[in-house]
């Protein structure tokens, strides 16, 4: 039976788009765990988050949780439709029972002092390092600089580079996380619940989460090759200065318009297939971590559906996803930062299965986990906001839990 029109308009936009909904959701939630893990955020966004937070306050009843109910049901925000961007203030999150507020409050305010997106240009510096590949192009092209770590890289990058280039390639970045959580998010309850479907006691089987994590990772990130491809180069540039090379672009709206223009659309996915591979990977460690540890949790031990079970959850998901992913994210960062000549093709590897022998014959094994301690320290944090953020705006929204 069809709903009629003016009834389907008062209804959550939840339910007249659960798909665009959780799209727009995880999206949100990835940018809120992207900002709440790097740098205090700026002015503008800063008054943005406040906004709803002083309508919160705002409201009468039940207290907070019943402020934010009624901000985001009122018209306004349903007939702009823009009642899930609201729910990735930090406002938002906290303004729910009071106990897991405040303790969500101050997860929130710990990562976000904590500023770990230097890791993330950390890691990509420490994978690049080495290169043996570079031998092909002449001596000088072989970086000579010795052997740096994690921490000397850090350093390294604020004294000859300057400590804001510490979050050099972060715009690109959220670009990213957005069409890739949303994605892959998607993907994944669409094939949990339409395509493979739970058993009647809702459990649901560990291969089928294997599957469908591969699957989501595979594409989301196809989605979002291209900002992950600028990001990549951009955290590079400040390396080629150094070594007195010409800067590639002069910020992230030039590195989209002139890699479409020299490469073409499909400039824009090269590196694709290892990303993909990295993807799958990462997500059979993430989602699918996630997933089975949380409903273990709920279905074989007193704890409930709640912050305790979240964050148990996304922590175990952090560390199994770098464990999965750093491999084949070495392998994708360099082949996409690799020179190539006028037709766009590589001149360093021929594809990723290239790429994964140079590297071990060059560098040994062990070189497909450079980047791993920045890795892991970077994904755990942004898990566990992801996670708990993504949690706590679905059941804000009246949409189920994950």
């Amino acid at each position: 039976m069809s709903v009629p029109e003016d009834e389907e308009r008062l209804l959550p936009l939840a339910q007249r788009w659960p798909r665009a909904s959780k799209f727009l959701l995880s999206g949100c939630a990835a940018t809120v765990a992207e900002l709440g893990t790097r740098a205090p955020t700026p002015g503008p966004l800063r008054r943005v988050a406040e906004a709803p937070r002083r309508v919160v306050v705002a409201g009468a009843g039940s207290g907070r949780a019943e402020g934010t109910r009624r901000w985001l049901g009122s018209p306004l925000c349903a007939h702009a439709r823009l009642r899930p961007l609201f729910h990735t203030c930090p406002a938002d999150v906290g303004a729910t029972r009071q106990g897991q507020g405040k303790t969500i409050s101050k997860i929130f305010t710990f990562t976000k002092t904590c500023a770990t997106f230097p890791l993330d240009l950390t890691k990509t510096r420490l994978q690049m390092q080495g290169e043996a590949a570079l031998a092909r192009l002449g001596g000088s092209a072989r970086e000579s600089a010795p052997y740096r770590g994690m921490v000397r890289t850090a350093l390294g990058i604020v004294q000859e580079e300057g400590f804001l280039k510490l979050w050099q390639g972060v715009t690109p970045a959220i670009y990213r996380h957005v069409v890739y959580s949303g994605g892959r998010m998607v993907t994944y309850e669409h094939l949990r619940e339409v395509v493979f479907g739970k058993s009647e006691d809702k459990h649901y089987p560990l291969w089928k989460s294997v599957i469908g994590g591969m699957m989501a990772g595979v594409v989301g990130q196809f989605l979002a090759n291209p900002t992950d491809l600028v990001k990549v180069q951009m955290q590079m540039e400040g390396k080629r200065k150094l070594e007195g090379k010409p800067l590639r672009y002069r910020g992230v709206h030039h590195a989209f318009a002139k890699i479409l223009a020299e490469g073409g659309i499909r400039g824009l996915w090269a590196g694709w297939v290892p990303n993909i591979q990295r993807a799958a990977l990462v997500n059979m460690g993430d989602l699918t971590t996630y997933d089975t540890v949380k409903h273990y949790l709920v279905l074989n031990t007193p704890l409930e559906d709640n912050i305790m079970t979240h964050s148990l959850s996304s922590l175990c998901s952090g560390l199994v996803a770098s464990i999965l992913g750093t491999p084949a994210d070495v392998i994708k960062s360099r082949i996409m930062n690799q020179p190539r000549d006028k037709q766009g093709r590589g001149l360093l590897y021929k594809s990723s299965t290239d790429c994964l022998i140079q590297a071990v014959q060059g560098e040994g094994f062990m070189s497909l986990y450079k980047g791993f301690l920045p890795s892991w320290l970077r994904m755990t944090p942004w898990s566990l906001v992801f996670w708990l953020t993504y949690e706590k705006i679905r059941e804000m929204s009246g949409v189920s839990p994950f």
